[in-house]
């Protein structure tokens, strides 16, 4: 691939840094382009892009490497920020990295990356791509802790064919230490968490500034009143923190949790207990469905699904699917099917696609936690 030329999406991370160095060094012709995606709150305090620009600059400057910035923040508010704030008007709890890689980073960074003649892009995610029988696979990286494949399962064939994950077959330790045995300034930076118009601010604060509060009340799953929520934007299935109802009742000291939102009559359902069948679903509705092959995988066979980030791959089959959306059962009932996060598919180490849950069907034998969801790694308070 000597001669061919990448742009490398820098972030000023030690990810990107590093695919950036390993390009070069494999004979690409490599340069560096810095993506703005976020204006509202350009402060330090809040959004650290000025620093992480820095850190990018530094690191092109000793790679060797050119590097343009680009603002994509009005694709960005339009493509992602607006569906994030539409989602969690209604009820749902939409993952906005997944959009942004399918929107922004393969879509609007690649349309600008090919218009200046580059033959493919490259990113720091912890990813892989194989061509097999006339297709391309979008695979699970080595380092099965750093995996990012399902926050990719919206990229398309074309996408992938223009695409290089550099880090794909490395463990996060052997990145870093690349990028100090070769003295760049990003080898011991911190990793960035969650998503830059947050920041380190409460989440209430922020979304309070855009959708307006509509308190309501809180009850059990029976319909008895426990109190007063703010506003059902404000939880997710699963939450255990922030309730404002302490975690006892005659008694028992079971902590609460997040079971439902009763839109029509803005009331939040909460139930006692991490093993709680109300918590527990056999079966998930998914749309918005996009599969990587270009065409839905078969009915019935087993596969694997993740329905958030970082759990064990859960056995499922396809009950149904058409062109709009797909049902999926269970081999064991999952904790915390949560309405507008993914559900992410996988054949041994091929991520197949996926969709937004739509909702999940209370399984007819609940009660038995899901080994992917022990104790003390529910959603955190947000």
């Amino acid at each position: 691939m000597a001669g061919k030329r990448v742009i490398v999406g820098m972030s000023g991370g030690v990810d990107s840094s590093v695919a950036a160095l390993l390009l070069k060094q494999q004979g690409y012709d490599v340069s560096g382009l810095f993506m703005k995606n976020w204006e509202d709150d350009d402060t330090d305090e809040y959004c650290s892009a000025r620093e992480d620009l820095v850190d990018a600059v530094a690191v092109a400057d000793r790679i060797g490497i050119e590097i343009d910035v680009v603002n994509f923040s009005s694709q960005y508010r339009e493509r992602v920020f607006n569906d994030f704030l539409r989602e969690y008007q209604a009820g749902r709890t939409p993952n906005p990295d997944v959009l942004c890689n399918a929107e922004i980073k393969f879509k609007s960074f690649l349309d600008h990356a090919l218009s200046l003649g580059a033959d493919y892009i490259a990113t720091g995610h912890y990813a892989q791509i194989r061509r097999a029988s006339g297709a391309h696979q979008l695979l699970k990286a080595e380092d099965g802790t750093k995996d990012q494949s399902y926050f990719l399962y919206r990229l398309t064939q074309d996408q992938l064919a223009r695409t290089l994950f550099p880090l794909g077959r490395l463990y996060k330790r052997d990145v870093r230490e690349i990028a100090r045995r070769e003295g760049l300034p990003t080898h011991d930076k911190k990793d960035s968490t969650g998503i830059c118009f947050i920041g380190e601010r409460p989440f209430r604060e922020f979304l309070s500034r855009y959708l307006p509060d509509n308190p309501g009340e809180m009850c059990e799953a029976e319909g008895r009143v426990l109190g007063r929520h703010q506003g059902l934007m404000f939880y997710t299935i699963g939450q255990r923190q922030g309730l404002g109802i302490g975690g006892r009742r005659e008694g028992d000291g079971e902590p609460w949790y997040v079971a439902a939102k009763d839109l029509q009559r803005n009331r939040l359902v909460v139930v006692q207990g991490h093993d709680h069948p109300a918590l527990f679903s056999g079966r998930l509705v998914a749309s918005e469905l996009n599969w990587i092959s270009g065409s839905a995988p078969h009915c019935h066979w087993v596969y694997g699904a993740k329905i958030r980030y970082r759990q064990k791959d859960a056995p499922c089959t396809i009950a149904e699917v058409s062109a709009e959306r797909c049902t999926i059962e269970f081999a064991e009932p999952q904790w915390s099917v949560t309405p507008g996060q993914s559900v992410v598919l996988y054949e041994s180490q091929v991520c197949l696609g996926g969709g937004i849950i739509e909702y999940g069907e209370p399984a007819e034998d609940a009660g038995r936690r899901d080994a992917s969801c022990p104790p003390g790694t529910e959603p955190p308070e947000r």
